[in-house]
């Protein structure tokens, strides 16, 4: 089955299967995370105390994590999720944000790693970079690195790790160590709305839920997100701005369908 047949199927299981999406994230992205799993038609649960974490995974079908706005509570009840998802087969979607900035997220980072092993990390191009311990421009927790040489990062990575590695940027690039995906949907204007980042790995989150293969989950939710970009983009008015698009990229996951992504889908192999 070619890769687009497989994004699509994955989009009709998402809506037929409605998988809960289990949630440890941070609080500035929180709801937006919580809406995007929604609109494309998964169930969203954002809990993230240590005393319940371990009974909520057992009812997820995934287990995303977001280093975003950390504190010692959280990581402790990442750690304990992440150690129940791997014992009961759930996939875990790591997203470091601003890996780099600081020690507490970098050592975050490589704990939940080496602990957890997630099957999917999603990152921008600077956050991929530290995690493979090249130098990366950061600032706060935006990417200020280049594409550069992208693929053959996101390759070795997934090498290293045996994870799915998915960087987004102006090409996103997704491979799972033997192939390599890229994507050459979105708008710029994405940057300019806080958590499309977010809500890109809560896409792949639930695109994993409804499938095993995480390569095409990777990929499906990214290609999401960059088309939901596109069309609420076009969709704008003379004076209206970020506030509109960030209201109408809901509307367009909401009203994505296996046809647009099929017709609309930029993709290339490497």
């Amino acid at each position: 089955m070619e890769i687009r047949e497989k994004i699509c199927t994955g989009l009709k299981l998402i809506k037929e299967k409605s998988p809960l999406i289990h949630h440890i994230t941070n609080y500035v992205t929180v709801n937006d995370c919580a809406n995007i799993v929604l609109a494309i038609g998964g169930s969203p649960v954002m809990a993230d105390d240590s005393a319940e974490v371990t009974e909520m995974v057992g009812f997820a079908s995934a287990l995303v994590l977001n280093i975003g706005t950390l504190n010692t509570r959280t990581i402790e009840s990442m750690l304990i999720a992440g150690l129940k998802a791997k014992e009961l087969g759930v996939p875990v979607i790591l997203d470091p944000v601003g890996v780099g900035a600081t020690k507490l997220r970098t050592d975050t980072a490589d704990k939940l790693i080496r602990e957890l092993k997630p099957e999917v990390i999603r990152g921008n191009m600077s956050e991929i970079k530290v995690l493979a311990g090249l130098e990366a421009a950061i600032k706060g927790v935006d990417s200020l690195a280049d594409e550069h040489g992208s693929s053959v990062v996101a390759k070795k990575l997934a090498i290293e790790l045996g994870s799915i590695i998915a960087i987004t940027g102006k090409t996103d690039v997704v491979s799972d160590g033997s192939q390599v995906c890229l994507i050459d949907n979105g708008h710029r204007i994405l940057g300019d709305v806080t958590g499309t980042g977010c809500m890109t790995t809560s896409l792949v989150g639930t695109f994993c839920g409804a499938t095993k293969d995480y390569y095409t989950a990777a990929v499906a939710g990214i290609i999401s997100m960059g088309l939901a970009g596109e069309i609420a983009h076009a969709s704008l008015r003379h004076g209206e701005g970020i506030g509109t698009f960030r209201a109408r990229l809901f509307d367009s996951i909401y009203n994505l369908t296996p046809e647009i992504l099929a017709k609309e889908g930029k993709l290339n192999y490497e």
